[in-house]
Order: structure tokens, then C-alpha cells, then sequence
């Protein structure tokens, strides 16, 4: 059973599929490992680290991904400069693992059906005890909501803790964090480690206990409907509970100096939670840093992958914050990708029992099929058909 790690293209991707400790393990386990050279360049791991470790350095990426039989990525597959689809080059029949934005790029899942490749979508795993170790999403959420708050504080114009000095006494900065996911716990709990006053806010009141966990105050809000998706995922919720939610929400935002948001919505754009009302209305020097920019920000002044200075206010609106981080984000990644491709490979077989949840719930193309509802109705919404 051959593996292959592809070379992430994408603009600002500096992640890896695999670091050398994980192609180790596969290898002791009677796999074949191959890596497409300079693929972990830009995460700090050479290909000389991934030869010792029991790879081999493949130059071409057309050799790599037509011989692989189980192709790991990091992004979406691209379109190449020489012209040609990283799809294409996928022989039929092969496996692909990988952020795959199913929802978001239909058109991507539908090519790879064309080409009967059998296709997983990392994100796609399910919330699960059992599926925790392969739950990419969550370790890379967490990274973000880490990043977010050093981004906060490096761009805030005055100090995260309390200090007393011998000029003063400083009064210790208050954060505000919209949504209480994996993000946004990492997010309070990096903030509450440099001092800050914390609260947060999240429409499913069964994370208060977490957020108070963590030394924070939960900001709640009564809603009168169910907030809580398959998979403990936030649900997106009606027009009317969005104006109710603002309106609990708006005074803590005037008050915080920074407001860190996470709220996500799969394939869908995100939900906007600090209108330019509410922006209008914070003290001058303040700052938001909107985790949800690449699906059009949960701020209504975000502009993604940059930085707005809108009224005093500074908005950054930062894309693939875990890209930031290669080292600790490529070695979390690769374990999650390993523990996946322990459960489909048996044997050196690939084994894909779509009875098992994780297998079902990440499995998006097979056998020239796409597996997945909302990614057919997407498809389908786009103009084409499978």
C-alpha cells in the first residue's frame, strides 16, 4: 500500500500532511511512504529527515500523485501553474484525504467522482469520542483560537494583565470571545494566561460550565429554539434570535478592548455578530479579531486578510491562522491523519466499511458517487449534476 504526501501550492499554506515521526510509525507498520520534495520546506522538516526517517523523496509531482494509493494533502486540491488539476493527476481508484470544503467547492467533489476517486473530507469527521484523534478540525481550531489571542495582544495599545507599578496601577484589558467551540476555548484560556478579564458568549448554553472552566464569565442569552447541530456543532439560527442575541451581546462588545470571534456555520457564509453599530459604539483603540474571515467574517467591517481601522477600531480579518504555526499544526495534523488511515487500512488493504460512523460521515466520493446529501444539493445548486 503505497502513501503519498503531497506539496501543498496554495498561496500561504506552509503546512505538511505528514512529519517525519508519523511516516516512521506507517512505515514500522509495512507501509510505503512517499514524499513529493521540498513538501515539508516550509514546515521546518527536510526531505533528508523524511529519507531517515523510511520516505521516499519523489521530484515529480505527476510520478507522486499517479502511483499513490493513498494521496494526503493539507488544502483542496488546485489547479497547477504548468496548467494541470491536482484531481487529474489522481489515478483512478485512489484515495484522497484532505480539507476538502466539500460544501464550499462542489465543483472540486464532482471532478473527483468523475474520476472515481475515493475522497475524504478531514472536516467531515464526525464530533465523537472515538473520532477525536483524527478530528483535524478541532486541532487545528485550536491553534487559530491561540493565534488569535497573540495577534489581540500585539495590536491592542495597552497591556493584557493588571500591573501595579510605582506610576500606577494598570486596570487589566477585557476580552470578549464570540463562540465557545474548540477556537474559542483555546482563545479564553490563552487570554486568561496573559492576565486578561474574560468573558464569552456562545448560543449553546451547554458550554457555560467549560467557559467557566476556564476562569471566564458566560454572557447568556435565552433563546427559544434549538441552537445545537449534529455533532454539538452551533446551528444557524432564525432571523429573530439573531436581533436578540445582538441586543444581549452589544454592550459587551462596547466594553471589551478586544472581541475575538469564531462562529461558523459549515458551507455557508458565517453569521454576523458585531454589526457596525456595535463597532461604532467601542472605545477608540480597540481591537476584533475575526476568526470566521474566510467565510465572510463574523464582523460586519472585516475585509478577509487584512487589517481595518474602521472608527478607531482595528479589524483583522487573519486567513489560515494555523498555516502560521507549520510546526506544532503539521505534527497535530499528521496524527490525525495517521489515525484515520490505520482505521482504512487493514493488512496493507484498504478496508472502507461504511457501516463505521467515521467512515461515513468523511467519505464524500466512492466508486463514482457522491456520498454526501448537502454536497449533492450543493452540486446541484451550481448548475451541475454527477
Amino acid at each position: 500500500m503505497r502513501i503519498a504526501v503531497a506539496k501543498e501550492i496554495e498561496v500561504g499554506e506552509r503546512r505538511v500532511a505528514l512529519v517525519p515521526d508519523t511516516v516512521a510509525r506507517l512505515v514500522k507498520q509495512g507501509l510505503e511512504v512517499s514524499v513529493e520534495a521540498g513538501a515539508g520546506e516550509r514546515s521546518f522538516f527536510s526531505d533528508a529527515a523524511y529519507e531517515v526517517a523510511g520516505a521516499k523523496i519523489i521530484a515529480d509531482p505527476a510520478t507522486l500523485w499517479g502511483e499513490a494509493d493513498v494521496l494526503l494533502k493539507v488544502g483542496v486540491p488546485q489547479e497547477r501553474e504548468d496548467g494541470r488539476s491536482e484531481v487529474d493527476l489522481l489515478r483512478e481508484g485512489a484515495v484522497l484525504i484532505t480539507f476538502l470544503n466539500p460544501l464550499g467547492q462542489p465543483a472540486v467533489v464532482q471532478r473527483l467522482a468523475e474520476r472515481r476517486v475515493t475522497a475524504f473530507a478531514i472536516e467531515m469527521i464526525p464530533r465523537t469520542t472515538r473520532a477525536q484523534s483524527m478530528d483535524a478540525l478541532s486541532s487545528q481550531a485550536s491553534i487559530a483560537g491561540y493565534k488569535a489571542v497573540l495577534i489581540a495582544a500585539a495590536a491592542l495599545p495597552k497591556y493584557f494583565p493588571m500591573l501595579t507599578t510605582a506610576a500606577g496601577t494598570i486596570a487589566p484589558a477585557k476580552v470578549f470571545v464570540m463562540g465557545a467551540g474548540v477556537a474559542g476555548l483555546q482563545a479564553i484560556a490563552t487570554a486568561r494566561r496573559l492576565g486578561a478579564v474574560v468573558e464569552a458568549f456562545d448560543i449553546r448554553p451547554a458550554v457555560k460550565e467549560e467557559v467557566q472552566s476556564l476562569g471566564a464569565k458566560f454572557v447568556e442569552v435565552q433563546l427559544k429554539e434549538e441552537t445545537v447541530a449534529a455533532g454539538g456543532y452551533a446551528k444557524e439560527i432564525s432571523e429573530v434570535s439573531k436581533q436578540r442575541t445582538q441586543e444581549v451581546v452589544a454592550e459587551h462588545v462596547k466594553q471589551a478592548d478586544v472581541v475575538i470571534t469564531t462562529a461558523l456555520v459549515p458551507g455557508r457564509k458565517a453569521p454576523i455578530l458585531v454589526t457596525e453599530d456595535m463597532v461604532a459604539q467601542m472605545k477608540p483603540g480597540s481591537v476584533i479579531v475575526d476568526l470566521a474571515a474566510e467565510q465572510g467574517g463574523n464582523c460586519a467591517c472585516t475585509e478577509p486578510g487584512k487589517d481595518v481601522l474602521w472608527n478607531g477600531v482595528t479589524i483583522i480579518g487573519p486567513i489560515n491562522l494555523p498555516a502560521s504555526m507549520p510546526i506544532h499544526a503539521s505534527q497535530l495534523y499528521a496524527k490525525n491523519l495517521a489515525t484515520l488511515v490505520q482505521l482504512l487500512i487493514k493488512d496493507s488493504a484498504l478496508q472502507l466499511n461504511f457501516e463505521d460512523d467515521i467512515i461515513s460521515s468523511a467519505c464524500i466520493t466512492h466508486a463514482g458517487e457522491v456520498r454526501n446529501q448537502r454536497v449533492q444539493e450543493a452540486i446541484a445548486q451550481v448548475g451541475t449534476t454527477v
